[in-house]
């Protein structure tokens, strides 16, 4: 079991044991689910309820009822085995984009440095080419990306 960092407790929310979790997850509509099992400090939850407020994922978690019986959750990251999480073929996690293979059309060979968001809805890539590079990920210039190779093709202007 491979797990990933999905987001992290800022707080609870009301008396009745409602956690708030901040988290620029791209996939939280698969893992914010009823029934569905997350990991804090190595251990498994299952989430009862969830609802979204504001910026925060709420949700309540299976065996808990009272705030004071989940203030011992807060400050602590979440996790989601990645093995459960199902990506079409479009679909990558950011960490699995660093260091893929970069070609262009015209044949330079570069490579993924680093992902950053420049706001909250848009991703930026830092590619090392001949020179260094940024491209939006949800540009037309991104071709094709190929999750087999681990690789990007791109159209520089």
């Amino acid at each position: 079991m491979e797990l990933i960092k999905i987001g992290r407790i800022v707080n609870t929310h009301g008396i009745k044991g409602e956690i708030r979790i901040i988290s620029n997850f791209p996939y939280k509509n698969q893992i914010f689910t009823i029934d569905n099992t997350i990991y804090i400090d190595n251990k498994a939850y299952i989430i009862k309820t969830y609802r979204k407020h504001k910026n925060f994922d709420m949700i309540t978690l299976n065996n808990f009822t009272n705030i004071n019986e989940v203030l011992f959750l807060m400050n602590k990251d979440v996790y989601y085995d990645k093995n459960k999480l199902l990506l079409k073929d479009n679909e990558v996690l950011d960490s699995d984009l660093i260091n893929y293979k970069v070609l262009t059309k015209d044949k330079k060979i570069g490579i993924i440095k680093e992902i950053f968001y420049a706001s909250s809805t848009n991703k930026i890539l830092r590619i090392l080419l001949d020179k260094e590079i940024l491209i939006p990920f949800n540009s037309p210039q991104i071709i094709k990306i190929d999750k087999e190779k681990q690789e990007l093709i791109i159209e520089v202007i």
